[in-house]
């Protein structure tokens, strides 16, 4: 299904040369992630809540719980607004104004479908697992009726989207180039770091290697080009 992603609501104003509308560069930024900020207007109020998602083709599927107050109108269709951010890098200038960071980011908006069947829910609930770590569902007990119960999933389907990505050095002026202060970018990266098992796991259980060997890329969560 053709997304549609071009709106006036969507357009970016500010630094246009650095947005995207095209499926792939949205698609590339969301599949990078797993937490993106979900937000609705609930009772007159805008609210924002960071929870686990996972793209699945042409929807995004949005974890979340019964008892969150975004989540408790079960039969109704939401507008929702989704964001995805990475930060890349401190961009640090010769001059305080011009200190920017190097991002890539996405805005959706949609509508928002709670998925009620446990079938299709359990289903969702494995994209998003093998999104955050790949193979992880399969090792996995599956989710009782009960827990099924406790646990919301929302399918998004978007009507806008656009990505916006900054890359690339510090923006001085000229006048400040010949300034003796360090100017450059401080990359920031994702890392795992040790495994740290649980106090009840047994001696002779090992880590799976999909969790020895996790990183952004091999998530389902995995440069690009400039204040």
């Amino acid at each position: 299904m053709a997304r549609p992603t071009v709106d006036a609501q969507i357009r970016v104003r500010r630094h246009p040369e650095r947005a995207s509308y095209d499926t792939g560069d949205i698609d590339a930024i969301l599949d990078a992630g797993f937490i993106c900020h979900l937000a609705v207007v609930r009772d007159g109020r805008p609210v924002v809540i960071p929870t686990l998602y996972a793209r699945d083709g042409d929807r995004l599927l949005v974890h979340g719980s019964p008892a969150a107050g975004m989540f408790r109108d079960a039969a109704r269709i939401a507008d929702v607004c989704v964001t995805v951010t990475h930060v890349d890098g401190l961009v640090l200038a010769r001059s305080a104004f011009s200190h920017s960071i190097n991002y890539r980011s996405v805005v959706i908006h949609g509508t928002a479908r709670q998925i009620t069947d446990d079938g299709e829910k359990t289903e969702a609930l494995g994209v998003i697992v093998d999104h955050v770590a790949r193979g992880q569902w399969d090792t996995v007990r599956r989710p009782t009726p009960e827990e099924l119960r406790q646990t919301d999933v929302w399918s998004v389907t978007w009507t806008e989207a656009s990505a916006k990505v900054r890359s690339g050095p510090p923006k001085d002026d000229e006048a400040d180039l010949d300034l003796p202060i360090w100017a450059g970018v401080l990359p920031l990266v994702t890392t795992a770091g040790a495994l740290i098992p649980d106090q009840f796991v047994a001696p002779d259980v090992a880590p799976p290697d999909h969790l020895l060997s996790w990183s952004p890329a091999s998530s389902g969560a995995g440069d690009t080009s400039g204040k």
